[in-house]
């Protein structure tokens, strides 16, 4: 049977039965591909495939694991309750303040390049307001999970790399005509906010902060018994300077997370039975997130090994009409959408860039402009199931997967339109050839 539609109908079989709930995403990723991978008639080598798949997502997944237990343990300490006290201060009770609030703080936090930690951080600060005003939080993972996708085009955020990478392109070069791209797209995302805030204002009214909050509501610390506010200044230099080595490159961000978790856990905890009492408090979250981490690398180790994304990207590049070949860079921009969607960021990069940017020269549009077009899809790619990180998103956030991405596509696909057109427009890659 034909791959490239084989890996389609595996694709939409599984966006299917985990959008209409009938099947969970952590046993969908694994049993899936594996139904479709013996359909190839690759029964033989799939055990080697899904090895090599969590072999490739481990280190995510250790990275996840420890992240989740680091930051948990920072506001179980009671590190963010100042920030979330001068918060609430601010907005003063005030849902289109709180919504504009959101793009603000995820776009400085999310400047570290990891999506993992913006979401552990700003939700850590943002949910209390949400919950306390009883605001829509499908607004609020919206809103993360867009504007970290902006902000992911930065060089050491992942794609941007990647791209580099895969066509031998300086990062700093091919990165910094994407800046007007991603204003454009931050300057929509605040009026996104700005119209979700006028709707929340007519369901809720403005509730006056000093009226409606107590001291007590102002912590995201829920363990009155691990806070440790003479403790505050250190942990919070803790967290600056595993961001900073973060960004540094000093050591993998795994590491760098287990480091920073031990360290923080023997200065908060010293004691055995406080330390097992903490990571116990956060086990629950680690197993579901950590769990899917594994679960997703089966499918992406599949959907490679078999062939059927390299099948799928050959497909696509092969249905473009040789009349639309010197609109190349805006056709891989939207290309770039769904196809970050489906399969993983590395085999659109390493898979199908290559291919696109092969066919984008036969028509005189530079390796550069279509690796600069190829980042457009980027906010979109963050609802795929298959990034790790949007699973921590909707757990820490309390909201359903399938809910956020029917809430949140339409809003990603628009700020990706934006980007592309303010690409055009800035110059950073040509209409036409």
């Amino acid at each position: 049977m034909n791959l490239a539609l084989l890996g389609f109908l595996m694709v939409a079989t599984f966006m299917t039965l985990i959008m209409t709930k009938r099947m969970t995403p952590l046993v969908a990723l694994i049993v899936i591909p594996s139904l479709f991978g013996v359909i190839a008639g690759q029964a033989a080598g799939l055990g080697d495939m899904m090895i090599d798949g969590i072999k490739n997502l481990a280190p995510t997944g250790v990275m996840l694991l420890f992240a989740i237990l680091f930051f948990s343990t920072m506001t179980d300490t009671g590190l963010f309750d100042p920030l979330v006290g001068r918060l609430v201060k601010i907005v003063h009770g005030d849902p289109l303040l709180i919504l504009l609030g959101t793009v603000v703080l995820c776009s400085v936090v999310s400047l570290d390049g990891d999506g993992s930690t913006t979401y552990i951080i700003t939700i850590a600060a943002l949910l209390p307001l949400y919950k306390r005003f009883d605001m829509n939080r499908l607004y609020l993972v919206c809103l993360l999970m867009v504007t970290s996708g902006i902000m992911n085009l930065t060089p050491w955020g992942g794609p941007t790399a990647r791209a580099a990478s895969a066509l031998k392109l300086d990062p700093a070069t091919l990165f910094l005509p994407l800046i007007p791209g991603m204003i454009g797209g931050l300057a929509f995302l605040l009026g996104l906010a700005f119209w979700f805030g006028i709707k929340e204002r007519r369901r809720l009214g403005r509730v006056h902060a000093h009226q409606s909050l107590a001291p007590s509501d102002l912590g995201v610390s829920q363990y009155p018994e691990a806070r440790r506010p003479h403790l505050r200044w250190f942990n919070g230099l803790l967290v600056v300077a595993l961001l900073i080595l973060l960004v540094w490159g000093v050591l993998p961000l795994s590491v760098l997370m287990m480091i920073a978790f031990a360290i923080a856990m023997i200065v908060n905890y010293p004691g055995v039975a406080q330390q097992k009492e903490r990571i116990a408090a956060h086990a629950g979250n680690v197993l579901s997130v950590v769990s899917l981490i594994f679960a997703a690398g089966i499918f992406t180790g599949i959907l490679g090994g078999t062939g059927m994304v390299e099948a799928m990207s050959k497909e696509v590049v092969g249905i473009i009409p040789p009349a639309l070949g010197p609109y190349m860079a805006p056709i891989t921009a939207l290309l770039s959408m769904p196809f970050t969607f489906f399969i993983s960021n590395d085999a659109f990069y390493f898979g199908m860039l290559p291919i696109l940017a092969e066919a984008g020269a036969h028509y005189g549009v530079e390796p550069m402009a279509i690796a600069r077009a190829s980042l457009m899809g980027q906010p979109v790619h963050l609802l795929s199931p298959l990034v790790p990180s949007t699973y921590l998103l909707v757990s820490l956030a309390g909201v359903d997967l399938a809910d956020h991405q029917r809430f949140t596509l339409l809003p990603a696909a628009a700020v990706g339109i934006v980007m592309t057109l303010v690409g055009i427009i800035a110059m950073a890659f040509p209409f036409v050839a």
